[in-house]
């Protein structure tokens, strides 16, 4: 079977790797290009474990080929941190504990920064409606969104 070479952005940088016609986005980001963030729950876009932005846009990678990337830009939770310093999502999970067996985790983030970026100022109401297509079985959700709620608050500046 062919191969196809794939160049798109990841995290800002350009990357090219090689794929199959039917391996997913997801599967070329851990198998290819090593970022094992990226978590695999359902293989059918139902629990955002797989979240990324595929040119600003959230998406389950487990539902896109690897060669729909083309040329496209895409942000995956190793992109989160300036070098040593955690995004402030990042911070507040930790501060929240809104953390514990790390599956949903990176795609919770992704889908967070998502929302932030186009609400900075959400209600509760939105955080949680933004945040239902990523499942968690471990939190029970309320610390997850009061860590989201934080870090919207701290990074507003109030």
């Amino acid at each position: 079977m062919a191969k196809h070479h794939v160049t798109t952005t990841v995290n800002g940088d350009s990357v090219e790797y090689l794929c199959e016609s039917e391996q997913t986005l997801l599967d070329c980001l851990r198998d290819e290009l090593e970022l094992t963030g990226v978590k695999e729950g359902c293989s059918s876009g139902d629990c955002g474990a797989c979240s990324v932005l595929l040119d600003g846009r959230l998406v389950c990678s487990c539902l896109v080929l690897g060669v729909e990337a083309e040329g496209r830009s895409i942000d995956t939770v190793e992109g989160m941190a300036q070098g040593e310093e955690l995004h402030p999502l990042q911070r507040k999970f930790l501060e929240h504990a809104a953390l514990q067996c790390g599956i949903c985790t990176p795609g919770v983030l992704v889908a967070a920064k998502a929302l932030l970026a186009k609400n900075p100022d959400p209600t509760e109401t939105q955080v949680r409606y933004w945040l239902a297509g990523n499942l968690c079985r471990c939190t029970g959700y309320d610390k997850i969104v009061r860590a989201v709620m934080d870090a919207a608050s701290e990074m507003r500046g109030a």
